[in-house]
């Protein structure tokens, strides 16, 4: 009887995280470049004194989804959608090195180029991107950001400088609680990306499914009450089983 509720306990712990995942995922269904958390359960043996004859119902996360997301265009010229397997490299909080692919960048008052969320974005040379007072903007498919200096003819635009954009595939990356990609451990640092690597105008979307979202959010609830009720099964049993006892 013990072996049943410890499973249906571990089960039910599982469920919860497993709806959180997916809580989060559809909490960023609008989310520009999300990509939306893989997790699945995983049978985990209990390990400890004594002898092993328990396995634990574990949630884990699996990594991220690398399907693309819904392109759209904007016309804004420093919209990016990067091309697939590519990541923009951004200065985290702690003046590190992440990347993203959260291409709705924008200026700050400092003409530094910055994502949506305030993350200073780098140049090729891993410095914080800045860019001249100017009248026009434009980014080319390699990444090289052109401006057209304030107060003079479009002939005078010229090059102020090269995102970095790197290339590395999805399983290679891990995910950190401030949202940014790093490398997995044991992984090289991604190289830079030559070519073409992304589009101007347009900006990525989140690629999470919201109808397939919901769809799993309601199957985790019905594992869930399932799980509850087997707990509750085994509680009224052992009541039952301990009133005989007693009235021996």
């Amino acid at each position: 009887m013990d072996k049943s509720l410890y499973i249906a306990m571990t089960g039910a712990s599982a469920t919860l995280r497993g709806q959180a995942a997916v809580a989060h995922n559809l909490a960023n269904v609008d989310t520009t470049g999300f990509q939306a958390t893989l997790s699945g359960t995983v049978a985990s043996p209990v390990e400890g004194p004594g002898f092993a004859s328990r396995v634990a119902t574990v949630q884990r996360t699996l990594g991220v989804s690398d399907a693309p997301g819904a392109l759209t265009t904007t016309g804004n010229p420093l919209d990016v959608a990067l091309q697939a397997g590519h990541w923009l490299a951004v200065q985290d909080r702690n003046g590190g090195v992440a990347y993203t692919r959260a291409g709705d960048l924008q200026l700050n008052q400092n003409g530094l180029l910055t994502t949506a969320s305030g993350l200073q974005v780098l140049d090729a040379g891993g410095a914080p991107m800045a860019l001249p007072p100017s009248d026009a903007i434009e980014i080319g498919g390699d990444g090289t950001v052109s401006v057209v200096p304030q107060g003079q003819p479009m002939a005078t635009m010229a090059e102020a400088g090269r995102l970095q954009v790197v290339a590395a595939a999805t399983r290679d990356m891990v995910r950190g609680d401030d949202g940014l990609m790093r490398p997995a451990p044991g992984v090289q640092p991604p190289a830079p990306a030559a070519g073409s690597v992304l589009t101007a105008g347009v900006r990525e979307g989140s690629n999470v499914d919201a109808a397939g979202s919901l769809v799993s959010m309601i199957e985790l609830a019905r594992q869930f009450e399932m799980q509850v009720r087997v707990l509750h099964s085994g509680d009224e049993t052992s009541r039952a089983a301990n009133t005989l006892l007693s009235s021996r």
